[in-house]
């Protein structure tokens, strides 16, 4: 790999990982403690997770249920949840609160596939400004007698394999997500 793919490389992966972590929080036909680590709760005056707050436990296929370690920072995280708009059935029952994961519609699921969809294009449209900018470094580098023209060329090659990669594997975790959205 050239170094000029070398400095970027962290943000590249970058947007891998926020892609994986925007897309857990589309939520399937079946419970996922997933859909829940976007929530942030605001308790004793700062923004906290729920996981730092509570204990997530899986009921069955269909039932989340939180079980906060101080009970006063239940109505906290109703609240929180409520406001998170996740399409969830919410009922506290003032020591734990339970989630219900309501079956999906093939319309609901169609709209989730959508979401998805312009969820990965951001990120494609991520990984082309970065290939923009590294592909500028080249040519500059090129035009400051930094590397030949030939090393240009195969810097430049070298790249588009990567990007190409790079978009092949977020194609891949999009195709997984559509098939659990899907899967009744």
């Amino acid at each position: 790999m050239n170094k000029f793919i070398i400095v970027k490389q962290d943000e590249l992966a970058k947007t891998v990982e926020f892609f994986k972590k925007e897309i857990a929080g589309l939520r399937t036909g079946r419970a996922n403690p997933g859909i829940l680590e976007v929530i942030q709760v605001d308790a004793y005056g700062v923004k906290t997770p729920i996981n730092g707050l509570s204990s997530i436990t899986l009921q069955d296929g269909q039932c989340i249920v939180i079980a906060p370690w101080d009970k006063n920072v239940a109505k906290d995280i109703e609240k929180a949840i409520v406001e998170a708009d996740l399409g969830l059935g919410v009922v506290n029952e003032g020591d734990k609160i339970r989630l219900t994961v309501p079956r999906m519609t093939e319309e609901n699921r169609r709209d989730l596939v959508k979401k998805l969809n312009e969820r990965m294009e951001k990120s494609k449209i991520s990984v082309r400004q970065l290939r923009d900018e590294i592909k500028h470094d080249i040519e500059d580098a090129q035009e400051k007698k930094e590397i030949s023209e030939d090393d240009k060329f195969r810097f430049i090659k070298e790249l588009d394999e990567h990007i190409n990669k790079t978009n092949e594997e977020i194609k891949s975790i999009r195709e997984k997500k559509e098939e659990e959205i899907m899967t009744i």
